[in-house]
């Protein structure tokens, strides 16, 4: 008489089996937790979430009302029923973007150039250098920090206009050759972060104080010069008071601020064309600080530690 022999189960009553990790039961409860861990993020990032739904919102709707057709822009479908991507070509031959682009991007840098140029010095010897007045010269720039652009405005536009430079963007440019209050100011909190004993092995080595500047102190201000470049760079590129001042009756020497304000006043009832140009106009500044938001933060974040 043969012993029985033992019969192998079948891979589907293993799967099924309970408490292996294929069962119907196993698949639930890690939807649940899964679902559960999923509740707890929205919940632990909900003011996160908030606040990027109110930062995104404006923008998207710019976008949804710059590629509707002019008779959709501004009603209540707010999804285009026809997404009329030619406005971005349109508003090229509505208006002169590229002379405006031009000479705002010739502004935005020539200041940038120019108060970094001007205020690392500055801030170098305010950090660094001990001399009598120190104290006041410090004094001296929160005071312009704080001392409101308005009240300037008469006797620099009478100033540049004797020079013969109104009408251009000069008189906007050339005042940042003489540094920027606010630039000095952020740069010489960084430095007094630095440690002296970098600075003093340079001076050991043989270096006057402009090679220490140049060859060990910038490299480490690499953050700090991103950050204030970044400000006077977006400050330059947005503004609009300082180019209706002098450039308002040249409309070949306007900037985009000043152009975009004409070209929703000429093509008031054109919503779907204003919103294309500002979307234009919008775009390299979302592109820089995408590349540079690393520096950028590391810079503000390094500044204004140490008073």
């Amino acid at each position: 008489m043969t012993a029985p022999t033992a019969v192998a189960p079948r891979s589907g009553s293993a799967a099924a089996a309970p408490g292996h990790p294929s069962s119907p039961r196993r698949h639930a409860r890690d939807n649940r937790a899964a679902y559960r861990r999923r509740l707890i993020w929205i919940a632990d990032h909900s003011i996160a979430l908030a606040l990027a739904l109110m930062f995104l919102g404006p923008l998207v709707f710019v976008l949804l009302t710059s590629v509707m057709t002019d008779q959709q822009a501004l009603t209540p479908d707010l999804w285009p029923r026809h997404w009329q991507w030619s406005n971005f070509v349109t508003v090229f031959s509505k208006a002169p973007l590229l002379t405006w682009f031009g000479n705002t991007l010739v502004y935005a840098v020539s200041a940038t150039a120019l108060m970094l140029v001007s205020s690392v010095p500055v801030a170098y010897a305010l950090a660094r250098f001990r001399f009598k007045g120190r104290n006041a010269a410090f004094l001296a720039v929160l005071t312009m920090m704080m001392l409101p652009p308005q009240v300037l405005v008469i006797p620099m536009y009478i100033l540049w206009a004797r020079l013969h430079l109104t009408g251009s963007i000069w008189p906007l440019v050339i005042p940042t050759l003489f540094g920027d209050a606010f630039s000095i100011f952020l740069l010489r909190q960084f430095l007094l972060t630095l440690p002296e004993e970098y600075l003093d092995a340079a001076r050991i080595d043989g270096c006057g104080e402009i090679r220490v500047l140049l060859r060990v102190v910038l490299p480490m201000m690499r953050p700090a010069l991103a950050a204030v470049a970044l400000f006077q760079f977006f400050a330059a590129w947005n503004d609009y008071y300082g180019p209706l001042i002098y450039t308002g009756e040249v409309p070949s020497q306007w900037t985009l601020a000043i152009g975009l304000a004409s070209f929703k006043s000429v093509h008031a009832v054109q919503w779907n064309l204003t919103m294309a140009a500002t979307l234009l106009a919008m775009a390299p500044v979302i592109v820089v600080f995408f590349f540079a938001q690393k520096a950028f933060i590391e810079g503000v974040t390094l500044t204004g530690v140490k008073g």
